[in-house]
């Protein structure tokens, strides 16, 4: 017989599993599950209904493999298959991209990875992102493995873009709610003097889609303060001076830390979180240990952003629904 129980202090059982809050506005540790087994049709409505409320969950000690992980993914929506994957994703299976650290330029654009990551994140707030935020349509959710990391360094955080738009005056929610910003692959990479093989890469691989500021969560209908620090190029129909400066706050806004948290991954952690409604900041302290980190990621399909006013995202270049 299948129970459920919530208690005073948000922990939420269902036959076995436990969701408990690590933070006050989000993540939360689910326990007693194994992903790699059936999973009940109640858990997995827990899961989902967790990730919703809590934007990423964390399960510790599994045991998966790619088509565990593919299969574990299927149980909450539709996993990408993507057209290019890094060098270090295994074959015979589209759906997942493994990450590894100094794999991911491996030497193709003439730059050490310490020197990728420098020009890339040049500024404290630039590495926050969602998942392919320049898409049209931006993954609705990740499910990330993690297979070999450090015995120390190589946290992830993410922030909750709802919990930021709610803690917004009432004027400037008012305000925001009405504008819509240009999103950009590469945007605010510092170039290399002269040749820059990499740069030319962004310019030939061009993603760019216009989304609402605040676009409203297509289930919980949430309005989420859609910004990030690595797609945001600029907010549409103000000056560059005025966007500049409404997107620092903005963002500051949504990285405070009471709208964080920060996850120590050990082998066979799995972070699920909602795209939607997240940013995150991959690790940026573990480079320098010269200690392997290797990660397996799985993105569910999303939908086309849509504005307070009901209006939905448009695409500018390199993108369209569904087409990876």
């Amino acid at each position: 017989m299948t129970t459920h129980r919530a208690t005073a202090d948000r922990t939420e059982r269902v036959a076995g599993v436990e969701v408990s809050p690590v933070a006050g506005h989000i993540g939360a540790e689910i326990t007693g599950a194994d992903l790699a087994g059936p999973l009940d049709d109640a858990v997995v409505d827990l899961i989902r209904r967790a990730v919703l409320r809590w934007k990423v969950v964390f399960f510790r000690g599994q045991e998966l493999d790619h088509a565990g992980q593919v299969a574990f993914a299927r149980r909450f929506g539709k996993p990408v298959v993507l057209g290019r994957r890094g060098s270090a994703s295994p074959e015979g299976f589209p759906e997942v991209e493994t990450t590894a650290d100094r794999l991911e330029l491996g030497g193709r654009f003439g730059m050490e990875y310490e020197e990728w990551l420098q020009r890339r994140r040049h500024t404290l707030l630039r590495g926050w992102h969602c998942d392919h935020g320049a898409r049209i349509d931006p993954p609705a959710a990740t499910v990330l493995r993690a297979e070999t990391v450090p015995p120390y360094g190589g946290d992830t955080t993410w922030a909750n873009l709802a919990a930021a738009y709610a803690g917004l005056s009432a004027p400037v929610r008012a305000f925001v709610d009405g504008l819509r910003a240009e999103h950009r692959l590469g945007v605010g990479y510092q170039a290399r003097p002269g040749d820059d093989a990499y740069l030319r890469h962004l310019l030939d691989h061009q993603v760019a889609s216009v989304h609402p500021l605040v676009r409203v969560h297509p289930e919980t209908g949430e309005r989420v303060l859609f910004v990030n620090g690595y797609y945001l190029e600029q907010i549409v129909d103000v000056s560059r001076p005025e966007s500049a400066a409404l997107l620092e706050m903005l963002l500051e806004q949504a990285v405070r830390p009471e709208y964080t948290v920060r996850f120590r991954w050990e082998p066979g952690s799995v972070a699920f979180w909602d795209n939607r409604a997240t940013i995150h900041l991959a690790p940026s302290d573990n480079v320098h240990l010269g200690l392997p980190r290797v990660m397996h990621r799985v993105m569910l399909a999303g939908d086309v952003p849509v504005g307070v006013d009901g209006k939905p995202s448009e695409p500018v270049t390199g993108t369209a629904p569904g087409r990876w």
